[in-house]
């Protein structure tokens, strides 16, 4: 009895995949699922004006140092910030990167990333270019309700959330994203 007890717990604890189960994520300290949403209301005014406001998580925090030390030529464009906003942006997109979050996502982007490889674009990480390998053009470039790779919520409809499950994918015009392995 003691032995089916002590069985069942560690299966809740420790899903089949060896990743924490649903007891770990309700009541431990075990990684959380995706990416922390974003929670900054001045992130969310002044980046997500512009783009899709990417979660601290997706890029380690020498990325955000690098891309908020860089804002007078952000991508071709003048983002110049007064320089309190701009300690504040990078004080949370630091405290929040991929390699100082507690969560499943921000970890296997780090897994995959070079030591010292510093990418100033989501896209150009060995994650993303990995689970975002198998689209054509005709579903990002070539889709006008697409048209850019950047814009993670077209597809990922709970990206808002920090949600990149597959399972949440639906690609304008082309439905349901499954798979194609």
């Amino acid at each position: 009895m003691i032995s089916s007890a002590i069985f069942l717990s560690s299966s809740i604890a420790l899903g089949a995949d060896g990743e924490p189960g649903i007891f770990s994520r309700l009541s431990g300290p075990g990684e959380a699922p995706g990416v922390a949403p974003v929670d900054n209301p001045l992130y969310l005014q002044e980046c997500g004006g512009c783009h899709f406001p990417y979660q601290p998580g997706l890029l380690p925090a020498r990325s955000w140092n690098k891309l908020m030390g860089g804002l007078e030529n952000h991508f071709g464009e003048n983002a110049e910030l007064p320089a309190g906003d701009t300690k504040a942006l990078t004080d949370y997109l630091v405290r929040n990167a991929a390699d100082h979050a507690n969560f499943k996502r921000s970890r296997k982007i780090m897994n995959a990333l070079p030591p010292g490889e510093t990418p100033l674009r989501v896209s150009e990480t060995p994650y993303f270019i990995d689970k975002h390998g198998q689209l054509s053009r005709a579903m990002v470039q070539d889709n006008p309700g697409v048209v850019s790779i950047s814009r993670c919520g077209v597809c990922h409809t709970n990206a808002d959330k920090g949600s990149f499950s597959e399972s949440g994918v639906r690609i304008p015009g082309f439905g349901r994203w499954e798979d194609r392995d």
